[in-house]
């Protein structure tokens, strides 16, 4: 046995620090208004201000131009957690 192990043995060596989990991040969500995709959430969690401020342009099947098409929200103005339709795009 040696000094290490006798240490060991009289509890003078401690076991590392526990590292807690700090369990899942809140989410953010915007509240799509109108158009095709009504009342679906999407996810904004780590999007940067100017991307929201910017709008978006999703990809969907259920627009004015079908498979491949586009449907366009922009953030409603006093209400970022609710988005306005603002038409279809091929």
């Amino acid at each position: 046995m040696n000094g290490d192990d006798e240490q060991l043995l009289r509890g003078r060596v401690q076991p590392p620090p526990r590292r807690c989990h700090p369990g899942p991040r809140p989410r953010t969500y915007a509240e799509l208004i109108g158009g095709p995709l009504d009342s679906q959430q999407l996810d904004i969690t780590n999007w940067r201000p100017e991307e929201i401020d910017d709008g978006v342009s999703l990809l969907t099947e259920l627009g004015q131009f079908g498979p491949g098409g586009r449907v366009l929200y922009d953030p409603r103005p006093g209400d970022p957690a609710r988005w306005d339709w603002g038409g279809d795009s091929p």
